[in-house]
């Protein structure tokens, strides 16, 4: 016992060909909106507010360096790149990183890491290189005498 009609019409199968062919047309991506983004570009970070800046130096999967001084790594320690995907650490031993870091609030250790881009690396924050006190002196106001 057959229930669906077989479509025997010209019309009907033409119909049924152009809704196809607008389908498959709606369904294909847009090229301009497949532009691929430049790394370091159109990506805004937004980094905690306990992060403080530093220079890392990785010495070992479980030990760093941060601005000269060692400091152990959590064992769930996360190190992000400029493109914010992960790297490994026992990839970058011995290297040299211009980083936002958080600690370990109750132990201390190093919990998360960015490597920063140029233009993330030139923005101020605490921690930096930057002369941080807590005193004004006469000076700091005074116009320069010539």
């Amino acid at each position: 016992m057959n229930r669906c009609l077989p479509l025997h019409s010209p019309t009907a199968r033409a119909l049924l060909a152009g809704a196809a062919c607008a389908l498959a047309v709606l369904s294909a991506p847009a090229t301009a909106l497949a532009q691929d983004v430049p790394p370091g570009l159109g990506i805004v970070r937004n980094f905690p507010d306990a992060a403080l800046r530093g220079t890392l130096v990785i010495n070992s999967t479980v030990e760093a360096q941060i601005n000269g001084q060692t400091i152990r790594m959590a064992p769930g320690m996360r190190l992000f790149s400029p493109q914010n995907s992960l790297v490994f650490l026992h990839t970058v031993i011995g290297q040299r990183f211009r980083v936002n870091y958080v600690l370990e609030a109750s132990t201390g250790m190093l919990l998360s890491a960015w490597i920063l881009s140029e233009g993330e690396a030139r923005q101020p924050r605490k921690g930096g290189d930057a002369v941080e006190r807590n005193f004004r002196a006469e000076s700091d106001n005074a116009p320069a005498r010539r």
